[in-house]
């Protein structure tokens, strides 16, 4: 069966060396191959009633040749033919360009089929393509492949044609009966036809609802196998908890949790107790309440005997989460100690020595915790704050240093649910999305560059009232190629406006990072009243004093990240202000203004950021660790991906899936991606 459809495609009659290779081209190698390449779109060929057809779309009418057709030669090789055609009840012209041998094949009286677009106005077709007689019903729709070189599309539907008539009935079907029924999905050979070959327009739109249910399972399968294979494998401990001393930390708060921190509580003290190692992503919105909850679980762990280390990407984050686990934890006894790279010789070995014999019980810090001279004497909770920011191996060494520890990744970057379901699926994730009560909305307004003094009034006024402001800039320095404000001329040009009245600071991406740091620490303790920064700031740093934020040509940014810059304001009791200075040129960029201004919620704007931008993109294409799907849409799939999920979640549990033979197909695409001998899926 296999063997038939691994044989090269010079087996199909009219492929010989030269098509081989342009096939190649197309990843084409084997009979296989060209099956399951499939069109990226398909012509609609209907017969169209001219009435009821907008300017400008393309149409496909039948009718008589009304005229002997004309010819107006436009130079080399270059010509107009013009025919008359009475197409129902409409006389109108025909037009087509550089096909001047048509002149000696119509005649009037000649009934033929045309295609083009349709120009209302002038009662014109500019025709694409025209075929004689009445039309063929079995040619409504017409698939459209990425075809290379000189290979056309007749050609490659020619090929296509022969290998589905030759080999498609060696096609395995991996999706079990019960499936096809509860679904009402088209057999793998009904789908293949379907897809590649369609007689009306409900069979492409069947033959894709099964593909992108079947990738979607296969993906899903893969991997809720390796997080089964994970847990069976990776023996973690038990974290029997103090649940009455956890329950006085939560007590002792000024303020009560809510209701989505309480359920992220208790979904992580559920996998804390489990001897299974936890490996779970904690998602929720800036100022959501993430830092109370890691603080809670850091303090779980201690209660029960164990050591607990929580990573920042900065030093200056590092120093905030230390400032904030010291002020609810030591009340509690808990021993907290901080490491950086900016900690003193001897402070550092002191903390090393305390830290092997039991004596720290939470180490917070940089990636210097991953130092090889960093033991801890029981660790038990791993904590990583911006996961994001640190690369896999970082993160990996900081596991490695306890026996199998419990893992938490925290972001505040909201992620759609369809891409935390695929980026992120062989990880439990809990989310925040709920904001404290009281918690004031940020006040955002978009306005254009020529308005800029208004917003420097504005920005003037609530620096006399003794807060602080951020300037974002895209570029650190002027670009010829692109003409954007940068943070090196908007830093000059604000120090000259408030000079001798207020301090401006300038940040960027080039700095070192302890200049950055230094910079950051001087507008956290007041001394710099204006930030101007590229987007470094993006991510954890607190300054509740800072109220105003502006930034420079705000289209330039996705909405993912013009959501994360914002929520560097707001932090405090005063109400904070968000300024989007730009002018979008496409609508685009116009709509992402519009959204910036009316949604405050970060998954909602993740969500549409998502579907305006595509995956690839949100993440960034070459570390967002996406599959590529054939016909899958992760935007417009997200119900199917869904049901995928639960459906691979359900199998993979189930003892009958691991031996029935009516699953063997879908057990193979597991064996075939290696998790089952320990190996990682792509």
């Amino acid at each position: 069966m296999a063997n038939e459809l691994t044989q090269s495609v010079t087996e199909l009659n009219g492929v010989g060396k030269a098509v081989a290779e342009q096939l190649e081209q197309m990843n084409v190698h084997t009979i296989e191959d060209l099956i399951w390449t499939f069109p990226y779109r398909h012509e609609d060929f209907r017969l169209k009633d001219l009435a009821e057809t907008p300017h400008n779309e393309r149409v496909t009418v039948e009718g008589r040749i009304e005229s002997v057709p004309t010819v107006l030669f436009l130079g080399h090789k270059k010509s107009r033919l013009q025919v008359q055609m009475l197409a129902g009840r409409h006389l109108i012209k025909v037009v087509f360009f550089n096909q001047g041998y048509l002149k000696n094949k119509l005649e009037p009286g000649m009934t033929v089929t045309v295609t083009g677009k349709w120009d209302r106005g002038r009662q014109v077709i500019n025709g694409t393509k025209i075929t004689f007689g009445t039309k063929d019903e079995q040619a409504d729709f017409e698939p459209v492949y990425s075809v290379k070189g000189k290979l056309s599309q007749t050609k490659f539907r020619h090929f296509m044609r022969q290998a589905l008539d030759q080999y498609g009935c060696y096609i395995e079907e991996t999706l079990p009966t019960e499936l096809l029924e509860q679904y009402r999905l088209q057999t793998i050979q009904q789908a293949l036809e379907g897809i590649h070959f369609p007689k009306q327009l409900q069979d492409t739109k069947q033959a894709r609802r099964r593909f992108v249910y079947e990738e979607l399972l296969h993906f899903q399968l893969k991997i809720q196998a390796l997080r089964k294979t994970r847990k069976e494998d990776e023996k973690g401990i038990a974290i029997a908890y103090d649940v009455e001393k956890l329950r006085e930390f939560f007590d002792s708060l000024p303020y009560e949790l809510t209701g989505a921190q309480k359920r992220v509580v208790n979904e992580i003290c559920t996998d804390l107790r489990t001897p299974h190692r936890m490996n779970r992503l904690l998602q929720g919105d800036v100022g959501s309440g993430k830092t109370v909850v890691a603080a809670a679980m850091l303090y779980a762990a201690v209660t029960a005997g164990f050591q607990g280390a929580l990573m920042a990407p900065t030093e200056i984050l590092a120093e905030q989460h230390a400032e904030n686990l010291a002020m609810w934890l030591e009340p509690f006894g808990v021993r907290l100690a901080l490491l950086t790279g900016s900690t003193k010789a001897k402070a550092r070995r002191e903390i090393l020595s305390r830290l092997e014999s039991g004596e720290i019980d939470i180490l917070m810090g940089t990636h210097a915790l991953i130092q090889p001279t960093v033991i801890f004497n029981r660790l038990g909770l791993v904590i990583t704050d911006e996961q994001h920011r640190f690369g896999v191996e970082q993160r990996r060494i900081l596991k490695e240093k306890g026996d199998n520890p419990d893992v938490l990744f925290m972001t505040a970057t909201p992620i759609p649910r369809t891409l935390s379901i695929t980026a992120f699926g062989e990880m439990d994730v809990s989310i925040i999305d709920e904001l404290p009560a009281g918690r004031k909305q940020i006040e955002t307004n978009w306005v254009k560059h020529e308005q800029f003094n208004q917003v420097l009034q504005k920005m003037a006024h609530e620096l006399r009232a003794g807060r602080q402001a951020y300037v974002i800039c895209p570029l650190i320095e002027e670009s010829d190629k692109l003409d954007v404000q940068n943070a090196v001329d908007v830093y000059q040009q604000l120090a000259t406006v408030f000079h001798g009245q207020y301090e401006v600071g300038l940040m960027h991406g080039r700095l070192k990072s302890e200049e950055k740091d230094a910079v950051m620490r001087e507008f956290s303790e007041g001394k710099l009243n204006v930030l101007v920064s590229t987007t470094v700031v993006e991510v954890g740093v607190n300054v509740p004093n800072a109220t105003f934020m502006v930034i420079y040509d705000a289209e330039r940014f996705g909405l993912a990240q013009l959501h994360q810059l914002r929520g560097r304001v707001g932090r405090g009791e005063h109400q904070s202000y968000c300024i989007l200075l730009a002018d979008p040129k496409s609508e685009e960029g116009k709509e992402r203004m519009i959204s910036m201004v009316e949604v405050t919620d970060g998954f909602r704007l993740a969500e549409k950021d998502l579907e305006l931008r595509g995956p690839g993109d949100f993440f960034g294409r070459k570390q967002s660790g996406l599959p590529e799907f054939k016909v899958a849409d992760l935007v417009h799939d997200y119900r199917a991906l869904e049901t995928a999920r639960q459906d691979a979640t359900n199998f993979v549990a189930s003892e009958a899936f691991w031996q029935e033979e009516a699953y063997a197909p879908l057990r193979r695409v597991i064996e075939s991606s290696g998790i089952l001998e320990g190996e990682r899926i792509d």
